[in-house]
């Protein structure tokens, strides 16, 4: 009787764990089948991007169909959405003239130009252009070549600018007649030609300069501004590629990537007229080329002016310059300044009348509003929006009505601040009117007259919904698409919760999401997973229906809450909210993050706090190691992929932004490099040994510290990958495994191999 009561004893607390049981081969496949790519099959998103038709309200679209895709047209006027063409005749006449079988769900193409006067489609397939009547369905291959950026064509089609050696030439079409331009160009010093990243060397397989031209043509063809660019002071940084394809030994590729601090290269403007055979020197300093690339410039109407932006290093002004093709004089036209930075992903500036007006973006009142600027004097001439909110993105200017039309965040009261909306308001500052009124997170296209848009709006609990609306009070015209997620509904999956709550001071409001397992038990006690990114550019927190193709809700299948937060220093809020982060990356909002998972786990006490890990890459690398040295009592778990863990081995555009310039000591007392000893969690460091974007080294560094503090870690240097973990299945799986066995506690399946097809790897 003895013997059985322990019996009993012992199976009383075995079998709770068993129907607790998390981490298991069963929750991995679960995970598996909710990954990004595999979701595809469970939802039909709504997607409506409009093809307008020359200058009117009618538009063309691709919509997800349940077996494949169709083009449809829609007439607002008529309030009629149809096919476009006959799909099966359309299909038949491509089977012909490519020699195989085309299905008519399955077209050979995703994008045309459409000739409505001649009824008449031209596209791009098996790597030629070809051309269809939508009369009479019959193809043939396009007449001349495609043309695309870096081609160098003029647009009227009579000239084709190249590189050679360096120097800039162009040929005529007519007659193949080459004219050279420059005798001058050598290496890194080079014209038209845009610096490269180690992935373009590594893809082409070669240390060279990349084939296309960097030429931007007026648009009466007569002339053309370029650069040249010196690179021959920029350090450059190396990357190895140890596994090359087609060899043993590895290749070694070379480009510009100056540290924040170091020699920039810089770019030259110049213009050449084609017809005069003249070339005109631009009258100004040349621009900072801070990463890869090239500076843009844009052409007026009359082919007379052309504009472009140049940032001052440390990025506090911001000036649009204007230049005359004909002289080559330079004049600022506007300027931005800042005592901290300016965002160039907010700071936005439009032409208006071809340079008459510009209409520009700025955070110089606290918040980032729109400003009507006169084009000849750089005088301002009304501010047009103000107020406790940002404007995000101005979406078209009509300039027959003096309207403008804008996606805006933070106005309507009782909504999460991040949610847009499209807006409109006159050029004088009066008539600010809500166009699109549901809660939810809204994006807009507006048509050429202006008459109609179309707006795509959901939320992370809201599954995507297109209507067409009138412009002139947003009233719904018709409905185009809607999401559908029943088949992803059926497999227990939830929407994602959104969540907000106070930070560190107890003031400030600080937005999240909660993404629990599809089998989500409220009596058991889940660790809880941060997924986490705080780089200053932006915000990170989904606010769209997208959210359920987040990387969080497998993670979550295998036993997890995982969570996101955007705290102080992240975008899309006030500029002092923003300013947090300034020279100050290295607090990341953490102790905002912190507040917001505690008011968390007092509502949901299934969240234990005890069990917290987090992983991010990039920025979120940097984030997830920083975490665990500052807080390493809350933060016992992290994988960190591609993390930049010292601001001062990284780009210098992007940390002189946000870190400021000159270099400080603050950059080193913000390095994880100098702050490895404080490691006391499981932490696995992983890096893309191809990485051009944030060099291994900004790893290696950080385990060489860690070394020399005699710290335990784990790490895994990929070969052949590139920035972040992309859809590397083995390195889902590896992060998968890390925290199943140190927040679970228990041992992952064995040697678990999650599917993918190989068009669907980064």
């Amino acid at each position: 009787m003895h013997k059985r009561i322990s019996s009993i004893l012992i199976l009383s607390l075995i079998l709770p764990t068993l129907a607790f049981a998390q981490g298991t081969l069963e929750d991995y496949k679960r995970a598996e089948r909710l990954l990004p790519w595999n979701l595809r099959t469970l939802v039909r998103d709504a997607e409506v991007s409009p093809h307008w038709i020359e200058d009117t309200d009618r538009f063309w679209y691709r919509r997800a169909t349940a077996d494949g895709k169709e083009f449809v047209v829609v007439d607002p006027a008529k309030k009629t959405r149809e096919p476009l063409f006959d799909h099966a005749k359309l299909a038949a006449g491509i089977s012909r003239i490519l020699g195989r079988d085309v299905q008519a769900n399955k077209l050979p193409f995703d994008d045309f130009s459409y000739a409505s006067k001649s009824s008449q489609i031209t596209f791009s397939a098996s790597g030629s252009s070809w051309s269809c009547s939508l009369a009479s369905y019959q193809c043939s291959r396009a007449n001349g070549p495609a043309r695309r950026w870096g081609d160098g064509f003029s647009p009227d089609g009579r000239w084709q600018a190249f590189v050679r050696n360096h120097n800039l030439w162009v040929r005529s079409v007519a007659n193949n007649q080459e004219i050279r331009l420059t005798d001058d160009g050598v290496e890194d010093y080079a014209y038209a030609t845009p610096l490269p990243s180690g992935g373009e060397l590594i893809q082409r397989a070669t240390n060279g300069a990349r084939p296309q031209v960097a030429v931007f043509w007026a648009p009466d063809s007569s002339k053309l501004a370029t650069y040249r660019i010196d690179s021959r002071f920029a350090l450059k940084m190396t990357t190895v590629q140890s596994v090359p394809p087609d060899r043993l030994r590895p290749v070694a590729y070379t480009y510009a990537y100056p540290l924040p601090g170091e020699a920039l290269a810089k770019a030259e403007p110049i213009v050449f007229d084609i017809e005069a055979g003249k070339r005109i020197r631009v009258e100004t300093e040349p621009i900072n080329i801070e990463f890869q690339g090239g500076p843009g410039f844009e052409w007026d109407k009359e082919s007379r002016h052309f504009y472009f932006n140049t940032y001052q290093r440390g990025w506090k002004r911001n000036e649009l310059k204007e230049v005359d093709s004909t002289t080559g004089k330079t004049r600022v036209v506007l300027e931005e300044v800042s005592d901290t930075f300016i965002d160039p992903g907010t700071n936005f500036i439009e032409s208006v009348n071809d340079g008459a007006e510009f209409l520009m973006a700025s955070e110089r009142d606290g918040w980032n509003h729109l400003y009507l600027f006169d084009g000849k004097t750089g005088q301002l001439k009304k501010q047009l929006t103000s107020g406790t909110w940002v404007v995000r993105q101005i979406v078209r200017i009509d300039e027959k009505t003096r309207r403008v039309y804008f996606l805006g965040a933070g106005k309507e009261p009782g909504e999460d601040p991040y949610q847009t909306h499209l807006y409109c308001v006159n050029m004088d500052g009066t008539g600010l009117r809500l166009l699109t009124p549901e809660k939810a997170n809204h994006t807009a296209n507006v048509s050429p007259t202006s008459a109609f848009f179309v707006d795509t709006y959901s939320r992370p609990d809201l599954p995507t919904i297109v209507v067409l609306r009138r412009s002139s009070d947003g009233e719904v015209v018709m409905p185009l698409e809607q999401a559908d997620a029943s088949e992803l509904l059926k497999t227990g999956w939830t929407y994602p919760e959104a969540f907000h709550g106070k930070g560190r001071d107890g003031k400030v409001d600080i937005y999240g999401l909660i993404w629990r397992p599809s089998n989500f038990d409220p009596k058991k006690k889940y660790p809880v997973i941060e997924q986490i990114y705080t780089g200053p550019q932006s915000f990170f927190v989904p606010k769209t229906f997208a959210a359920y193709r987040s990387t969080a809700q497998s993670t979550a299948e295998l036993g997890f809450i995982v969570v996101m937060i955007d705290g102080q220093g992240t975008g899309g809020r006030s500029k002092a909210f923003h300013n947090f982060s300034y020279k100050n990356l290295g607090d990341g909002g953490i102790d905002d993050h912190i507040a917001v998972l505690k008011q968390m786990a007092e509502k949901y006490p299934y969240m234990d706090l005890d069990r917290v890990g987090l992983y991010g890459g990039s920025a979120g690398g940097y984030d997830t190691a920083h975490a665990m040295l500052t807080h390493p009592k809350f933060y016992k778990v992290g994988v960190s992929t591609s993390g930049n863990h010292d601001h001062r081995m990284d780009k210098a555009w992007w940390n002189e932004l946000w870190m400021g310039y000159p270099v400080g000591d603050h950059y080193r007392e913000q390095s994880n490099v100098t702050m490895a000893d404080k490691l006391e969690g499981k932490l696995m460091l992983v890096h893309g040994e191809l990485d051009d974007n944030v060099n291994p080294t900004a790893t290696l560094q950080f385990v060489d510290a860690l070394i020399k503090a005699n710290k335990n870690f784990d790490m895994l240097i990929v070969p052949n990958q590139y920035h972040g973990e992309g859809r590397n299945p083995y390195l889902i799986r590896r992060r998968w495994d890390y925290f199943v066995q140190h927040l679970l506690g228990v041992t992952p399946p064995q040697d678990y191999r999650i599917q993918v097809e190989e068009s669907e790897r980064s």
